[in-house]
């Protein structure tokens, strides 16, 4: 069962590119959360699985030796939900919920500035979900401007009535 949870019902456990596969699978239920109960029950959600997977990922690091195996995308999920929900909020659209995955991979990839600091210094489970959640956060807020930037700018060149997703 510990398996299930913290591959995300085994997407992560792909031979490469686990991380990736991982958010394109919480991808599916992110979008019927947003389309039929809502951006809050998906933050609700994103921060329940991060209070959750902090023990069970202590629990599996402690019975393994192994620290942020790569198989473990429970992390993901947790921080692209919170990604789009906060996405969600600027606007339900494709394209915003676009943005949030390709910006949460980006910062969960390079992670920059306070992200790679939370990935180097905060242990254990606490530390495998942070650095998620930090990504899930800015990849949100930064999808939610640019969305911005790109109405107010009238930017976006098709009727924006067509690409409302939820």
């Amino acid at each position: 069962m510990q398996k299930i949870f913290l591959t995300f019902f085994y997407s992560g456990c792909a031979p490469k590119a686990s991380g990736t596969f991982g958010t394109i699978a919480a991808l599916i239920p992110a979008f019927f959360i947003l389309r039929y109960l809502g951006s809050t029950t998906l933050v609700l959600l994103s921060f329940l699985i991060f209070l959750i997977s902090i023990r069970v990922i202590d629990d599996y690091e402690k019975s393994t030796g192994i620290h942020d195996d790569k198989h473990i995308v429970i992390d993901e999920v947790a921080g692209v939900f919170l990604a789009c929900a906060i996405a969600a909020n600027a606007s339900n659209s494709l394209l915003n919920f676009i943005m949030a995955f390709v910006f949460f991979r980006l910062f969960d990839i390079t992670k920059p500035s306070i992200i790679g600091k939370i990935d180097k210094k905060v242990k254990g489970g606490l530390g495998v979900m942070l650095d998620d959640m930090a990504a899930g956060l800015f990849a949100g807020l930064l999808s939610a401007v640019i969305y911005g930037i790109l109405i107010k700018f009238d930017l976006l060149f098709w009727d924006k009535k067509l690409i409302d997703l939820f």
